[in-house]
């Protein structure tokens, strides 16, 4: 997907390209486990739709919840969800950063190489 250590540091424009499309990626991962919150939290708790939303975005975030689980399905439900977004959201990260990192990396190498 990125470039060899031996081909030049792609243009800022495709770099942009590149870091539009990680971002397109992490957004995908986010609505996928939104919606498996959501669904999660209407299934298990009973909840309306808006609660689930705020309860599964809010755990997304890092912030907790916002009403406690009722039933201790719920409960492990609401623990298993919470640990997966803490996962969601270092990939996230990783993701992101990866094509950055990658072009800072490559272009000392790329210095170093031509001197």
């Amino acid at each position: 997907m990125y470039e060899k250590p031996n081909e030049r540091p792609i243009s800022r424009k495709r770099f942009l390209k590149r870091m539009f499309s990680h971002l397109a990626i992490i957004l995908a991962i986010i609505m996928v486990s939104l919606v498996v919150g959501i669904s999660g939290f209407m299934f298990f708790e009973k909840m309306s739709f808006h609660q689930a939303f705020l309860n599964s975005s809010m755990l997304l975030a890092g912030l907790g919840l916002v009403e406690r689980p009722v039933t201790h399905v719920g409960h492990w439900f609401v623990g298993v969800y919470g640990l997966y977004s803490g996962l969601v959201f270092i990939a996230s990260f990783g993701i992101l950063l990866a094509p950055t990192l990658h072009r800072i990396m490559h272009k000392l190498r790329w210095v170093d190489d031509a001197s």
